[in-house]
């Protein structure tokens, strides 16, 4: 199996109002194609763990790499050609732009990255809407959808540069039972359909226990996984 994220003894520590250390000796291996929850109470450090593994947050001592690639000490604009690149992000809210349509929406991060012409990029965006049963409100503006369907066009711009990881905050926080169900089976068909590689922080006990494996955070340690 291939690994596409390690950690290596992370370390974090907050220093304002004073010093506390929120993730301690983090190290685990991802696999390509698996999809992982990560769960822990508010506080457990599991989203401050996840800004550091999307590259967002840099402050903290140990090492990650994606992709065989170590990534700890790259200048920013390196880290934003990775995250773009190698990254999607599904976030619990869907942070569409609403006056665009849905496939505009799901173009945005090919356009950025300046990889393909623009009509490839639209062919694509096309194709990633098709997985997700969306191709038939591609022209529709964002803002006419319902939640549930905003969020799979979110899932579909975060496919479009074919990255080697999704990941997701809390993405079914803001769903109800049967929209969190879809988004779910979308998720673990990314993976054992496409071989997508998934990591999302969640609240949700149904989805953690449905994924194939669980990092479990408390009090900034890992638990179990």
């Amino acid at each position: 199996m291939k690994t596409v994220l390690k950690t290596e003894k992370i370390d974090k520590y907050f220093h304002d109002p004073v010093e506390f250390q929120v993730l301690k000796d983090i190290s685990f291996e991802v696999n390509r194609g698996e999809f992982l929850s990560m769960i822990g109470k508010s506080g457990s450090g599991k989203s401050t763990l996840l800004y550091i593994l999307s590259t967002m947050d840099t402050e903290y001592s140990g090492q990650l790499h994606i992709d065989g690639q170590l990534v700890t000490g790259l200048p920013i604009d390196s880290l934003a050609e990775i995250r773009n690149e190698k990254i999607g992000f599904v976030f619990q809210f869907h942070y569409l732009l609403p006056e665009f349509t849905c496939l505009q929406n799901v173009m945005i991060p090919a356009l950025k990255l300046g990889k393909y012409s623009e009509e490839e990029i639209e062919h694509k965006a096309l194709e990633k809407l098709k997985i997700l049963g969306l191709e038939d409100q591609a022209l529709k503006s964002a803002n006419k959808l319902s939640g549930g369907q905003q969020q799979r066009v979110a899932i579909a711009r975060a496919l479009i540069n074919d990255p080697c990881i999704i990941m997701g905050d809390e993405p079914t926080g803001n769903l109800d039972s049967k929209n969190s169900g879809i988004v779910f089976d979308i998720f673990q068909n990314l993976t054992r359909e496409f071989g997508q590689t998934i990591i999302a922080v969640t609240h949700d006990e149904d989805f953690a226990h449905r994924s194939d494996r669980i990092i479990e955070m408390k009090d900034g340690n890992i638990l179990a996984h």
